[in-house]
């Protein structure tokens, strides 16, 4: 199970090793399949503070009409395919 240590190691060593971006996939429970946002490097620091805002430990939205969406994947790359490849099912 991914828990919001594990969003805090992956955003770490992202910034760590310089890769350009992290994706993050959400299973959303009205949506038939899931969603994946790509996130640049310059804005590491402040999505991973809106991350621990928003999201239980297990990764689950917190607020009322975002409690159906959880983090389901994540992954750092040098480009967009390679989030491609490890995030697309």
């Amino acid at each position: 199970m991914l828990t919001m240590k594990n969003l805090e190691v992956c955003f770490n060593s992202a910034k760590e090793h310089e890769y350009p971006y992290i994706g993050i996939k959400y299973k959303i429970e009205s949506f038939e399949k899931p969603e994946i946002t790509i996130i640049p490097i310059e804005n590491y620091d402040k999505r991973l503070e809106d991350y621990k805002d928003v999201c239980n430990d297990d990764l689950t939205f917190k607020y009322k009409y975002n409690d159906k969406i959880k983090i389901v994947g994540f992954t750092m790359g040098n480009d967009f395919d390679e989030i491609e490849s490890d995030l697309v099912d």
